[in-house]
């Protein structure tokens, strides 16, 4: 082994140790409930109207990667919208059914899982007579865009 590659090998020795020490800083491990009286709920972008809130579970709802809790109440209808990140979704509490342009109507119940591609058109209702409680990961910034055309 050539001397330059001895002390490449032992500069990235001595480095590896505090790369690994700042990611784990980083990494806080977090678990809750989705009744937690400590989650901070705020409002939903205006186009959700009403009975709508939001709690960030993890990350900044500005960047990628953020998880959040979705809150609507009984009846409450999610009007037409896309995002421009992908999200994954898996409902709570309630019965939510999701419409996505182009696909046919689905209910989910507690423990059920939607994914919806960045930009696809979608709405959904809570059906149930509690609130319909969802997680949802966005790949990418969290936002929600009006959409007016048909989802049919």
């Amino acid at each position: 082994m050539s001397v330059v590659l001895k002390l490449l090998a032992f500069v990235l020795l001595l480095a590896s140790p505090v790369v690994v020490l700042a990611q784990s800083a980083s990494l806080v491990p977090l678990a809750r409930k989705a009744s937690d009286p400590a989650l901070q709920w705020g409002g939903c972008p205006p186009v959700f109207p009403g009975e709508c809130a939001i709690a960030v579970l993890h990350g900044d709802p500005g960047k990628p990667n953020a998880d959040i809790f979705l809150r609507v109440g009984p009846g409450y209808q999610l009007p037409p919208h896309s995002h421009s990140s992908a999200e994954r979704i898996i409902l709570v509490t309630g019965e939510l059914m999701v419409k996505y342009k182009g696909a046919e109507a689905v209910t989910l119940n507690p423990g059920s899982y939607a994914y919806g591609p960045a930009g696809l058109p979608h709405s959904g209702t809570c059906k149930s007579n509690v609130p319909c409680t969802l997680f949802i990961a966005f790949e990418g910034p969290v936002d929600a865009n009006a959409f007016a055309g048909k989802l049919d």
